[in-house]
Formats: structure tokens, sequence, C-alpha cells
């Protein structure tokens, strides 16, 4: 909807929002300061609308200024990725876009799974949100709790999952090859 259709609105709905109100054009011309003709070609359109004219015209009325200008409702802000369920594991992408960067958070249910470590292009970062997560890294086996995180290249074969103890919900960040986390150091306080 373009601007002219918009604007053509706003005379309908002042006119509606007034009437639903049982007020005279006499009494809203009193509470606004606005004249009787200048209201009645607002309403019929006659009058383009402009912010000085319907910000008292919203204020006699009680309502919003987008109620008289129809702006349209602000949609939901949430992510709403579906799952995906993989290797018993179930993900839900943060990120929307292919390529670069990818984040994931993820749920490995209490299972035992014997490790099989594989390797490939990439580098990866992990942060247990709860549970424990089991990770095998080369010669490491490590478990991170709550809190811990782990970042690795994956050309290093691995393997991560559940301890067996309970479920483990944790933030994958997975990048092509050369991409590094960079982490902000705080300052060293002056001695």
């Amino acid at each position: 909807m373009g601007t002219e259709d918009v604007l053509a609105e706003v005379g309908p709905r002042l006119r509606q929002i007034r009437r639903e109100r049982e007020v005279t054009l006499a009494a809203l011309s009193e509470t606004t300061g606005i004249s009787v003709s200048t209201l009645s070609r607002l309403e019929s359109g006659l009058r383009r609308p402009s912010l000085e004219l319907l910000l008292p015209i919203a204020q006699a009325h009680q309502v919003p200024l987008d109620e008289l200008v129809g702006a349209p409702p602000v949609g939901d802000p949430r992510v709403r990725a579906e799952p995906l369920r993989r290797h018993g594991r179930t993900f839900w992408p943060l990120t929307r876009q292919p390529g670069g960067l990818q984040a994931f958070k993820v749920l490995e249910p209490q299972r035992r799974v014997e490790p099989d470590p594989r390797s490939h292009e990439g580098y990866e970062w992990l942060y247990v949100l709860s549970g424990r997560l089991r990770l095998v890294l080369g010669e490491h086996d490590v478990v991170l709790s709550a809190g811990e995180a782990a970042e690795f290249n994956t050309r290093v074969p691995h393997w991560f999952g559940s301890t067996g103890e309970g479920p483990a919900e944790f933030l994958s960040l997975f990048g092509a090859q050369g991409e590094r986390m960079h982490v902000r150091a705080r300052p060293t306080a002056p001695k």
C-alpha cells in the first residue's frame, strides 16, 4: 500500500472514530482548536492530513496516532525456526543466511553412544547452556558443564554427545575454515 492510499484512508477513519464516540464536529473543534471546516475537509478527503492536525485529534479521542493513520501492526519479532532432527539430536537454526558462520541451539538427549570421531573442513564453537556434554577431540576426552565453552578446528577428529547422565542443551557455531571467533579482552587496569 502506497503513501497516497494510506492518506486516502485517514479521512474515513477520522469520521468513523468521531462517530463511534458520538462527538460532533463542533465539539471536536472546540477540543482541538481546529476549525469545523478544516475537520470536515479532513474527513471528506478534501484536505491532506498533516501531523499538526492529526496529533490534537488523536489526543482528543485518546487514541494512538497510528490508529488514525492505520499503520500496519508490527509483526512478532521472535525467531520461529522449525527444529531439525538429525542423528538423534534436535537443532534449532539461529541464522537464516546460507554460508558464513552458522549458529544452532542443540538438544542432545540422554543416551549412551559410542564416540565415533570424524573430521571435516571448518571451525566450531560449543557453549553448554544446561546439562553436561562429552567432547572427544583428538587425544582429549572432556566433559563440558553448563557455562563452559570449547572451540576447535574440525580437521582434528572430533565427536560430541551425551554423557549418558542426562540431556544437554548447547549452542553450536560453525564456520568455514579460517573463520575464527574474536573475543574482546578487557583492558587491564592501569597500575
